[in-house]
C-alpha cells in the first residue's frame, strides 16, 4: 500500500469524523405504544406509520440526546417545537407555518452522556387534517434542535398525524337533479343526501325518462378536485378516485337503475375549503354515459365529505 494512498485514506477518515454529527437524537411520545398509527407517505415513496392525534389533545413526550462514545456535545441550547405546516410543492422546501409552539429545554451548556429531556403542548390548536395531496402536503412535526456555533446544529424530525372529527349535520338534504338533450335523452338522478362520512354508502336512483340514442354503458365516478394558490396563479388538479359500473347495456324509457356505493374502500378526505388561503379539497359525484360511437355524456355534482368519530376507536 503506497504512502499517498494511505494518507488520503487517514485524511477522508479524519474528515468523515469531522463531519459526523456527535449524538444520536431520538424523540418519543409518552402514549406512543397505545395510540393508533396511521399510514403516511414519505417523500421517497415509503409508506411510516406515525402517531394519531386530534385538536386540543395534550402532545407530551421524551427527547433523548445521546453522545457518541467518546464524544462530548457542546450547544447553545436545545429546543424542541411543534409545527403545523404547508408545503407548495412548486414551491418545494419552503414551509408556511400556521401553527408553531416552542419550548426550551436546555440552557448552552455540554453533554457527556445519555440525557433525556421530558416535554409537553398542552391541549393544542390543530385547526386542519394532515393531508397529503398532487401538489400541497399538510403536516404536523416535532422538531429538536441542538444549536451549535461551528459545525453546524443537529436536527432531528418526528412526524405526527392529525385528524378532526365532525358531528352528523342537522339538515342534510337529498340531490336531485334532471338532465338530458332536447329530444334525445332525458334522465332524473337522485342521491339520498349531499353529505356523507367517509364509511358512509352513497344511495340512490337513476331513471330513465326518454331515450332515443343509443346508450351502452353508464358509470358513476367519484372525483376529488384541489386547488392551490388564489388568483391568476391558481392551480387545479383533478383526480378519479373510483369508477363504478352503474350499467352494461342499453335502457329503455322508464327503466330505474339503482346506485350502492360503498365509500370505505377508497382514499377519501374530509371535503378542505380555503385552508389558510393556501388550498381547497372538494369531491364531486360524475355520472357518465356512453352511446355506441363512443361519445360521452357527464353530469357532476359536489357533495361534502366529513369525518365520523368511529365508535371503536
Amino acid at each position: 500500500m503506497s504512502q499517498h494512498f494511505l494518507w488520503d485514506l487517514i485524511s477522508q477518515n479524519y474528515l468523515l469524523g469531522a463531519f459526523k454529527p456527535a449524538c444520536n437524537v431520538s424523540i418519543t411520545f409518552t402514549d406512543g405504544k397505545n395510540r393508533k398509527q396511521v399510514p403516511i407517505k414519505k417523500d421517497n415513496g415509503q409508506t411510516v406509520m406515525n402517531p394519531l392525534f386530534q385538536s386540543q389533545e395534550t402532545i407530551a413526550g421524551k427527547v433523548l440526546i445521546e453522545p457518541y462514545q467518546g464524544k462530548k456535545v457542546e450547544h447553545n441550547g436545545v429546543k424542541v417545537e411543534l409545527l403545523g405546516q404547508i408545503e407548495m410543492y412548486f414551491d418545494r422546501g419552503n414551509f408556511y407555518d400556521f401553527t408553531s409552539l416552542v419550548r426550551e429545554l436546555d440552557v448552552p451548556g455540554e453533554i457527556y452522556e445519555k440525557k433525556a429531556y421530558p416535554f409537553e403542548f398542552s391541549t393544542v390548536e390543530m385547526p386542519h387534517e394532515t393531508y397529503n395531496g398532487v401538489n400541497v402536503r399538510l403536516r404536523y412535526v416535532l422538531k429538536v434542535t441542538v444549536t451549535r456555533g461551528y459545525g453546524g446544529s443537529i436536527v432531528e424530525y418526528q412526524d405526527f398525524v392529525v385528524r378532526n372529527y365532525s358531528p352528523l349535520p342537522p339538515i342534510n338534504n337529498s340531490i336531485k337533479m334532471e338532465v338530458g338533450i332536447e329530444d334525445c335523452l332525458h334522465i332524473e338522478f337522485e342521491y339520498n343526501k349531499s353529505k356523507y362520512h367517509l364509511k358512509d354508502v352513497i344511495l340512490g336512483k337513476i331513471y330513465f325518462l326518454l331515450v332515443r340514442i343509443k346508450i351502452k354503458n353508464m358509470d358513476l365516478e367519484i372525483r376529488r378536485r384541489e386547488s392551490t394558490g388564489a388568483g391568476a396563479n391558481t392551480h387545479v388538479e383533478t383526480e378519479t378516485l373510483a369508477k363504478f359500473e352503474l350499467m352494461d347495456g342499453a335502457p329503455v324509457r322508464g327503466e330505474s337503475i339503482p346506485v350502492r356505493l360503498f365509500l370505505t374502500p377508497y382514499d377519501l378526505t374530509p371535503t378542505l375549503t380555503n385552508i389558510n388561503n393556501k388550498f381547497s379539497v372538494k369531491y364531486y359525484l360524475n355520472l357518465v354515459l356512453v352511446d355506441e360511437e363512443d361519445r360521452r355524456y357527464f353530469k357532476q355534482q359536489e357533495i361534502t365529505l366529513y369525518r365520523l368519530k368511529e365508535e371503536t376507536s
